[in-house]
């Protein structure tokens, strides 16, 4: 091979890198929007709605939206929680839960993707969500 040739394949590989690149940044902000908009419009509302019926219940559980998530806590353990946040570092980024679950010294943390695309979640998708996941929350 001559040298023309590999300095020609390089540049190539160098653009082809750099369009990638800006389709994933776009990806992303594409991403993060849709999520934006499921917080306020599903998420949010989705999980005041289940803190309301766990307190009518005789469980207690706040909810909170700590940068870019919602969290649902029990009162009498913070520790342990059941949130949704955006992954950014998947392509196309993700909505992932996450339950966190106390147990004395430890904390057992569980992550899962609720689904790919992100303008397709409803509120079911987060209700069904918190249901599989509250279990340990309110077992005892």
């Amino acid at each position: 091979m001559e040298i023309p040739d590999i300095r020609r394949r390089v540049r190539a590989a160098i653009e082809q890198a750099r369009r990638d690149a800006a389709a994933r940044r776009e990806r992303g902000d594409a991403a993060t929007r849709a999520y934006d908009a499921f917080l306020v419009s599903h998420a949010v509302p989705a999980f005041n709605l289940i803190a309301a019926a766990l307190a009518g219940e005789g469980h207690r559980f706040k909810v909170s939206t700590p940068a870019d998530s919602v969290r649902l806590s029990s009162e009498n353990a913070p520790e342990s929680f059941v949130e949704l946040v955006l992954d950014p570092t998947d392509d196309p980024p993700v909505v992932l839960g996450r339950t966190n679950v106390g147990r004395g010294r430890r904390a057992l943390t569980r992550e899962r993707a609720l689904r790919r695309d992100i303008a397709s979640l409803t509120q079911d998708d987060v209700v069904d969500f918190v249901l599989e996941e509250i279990g340990p929350f309110v077992e005892r």
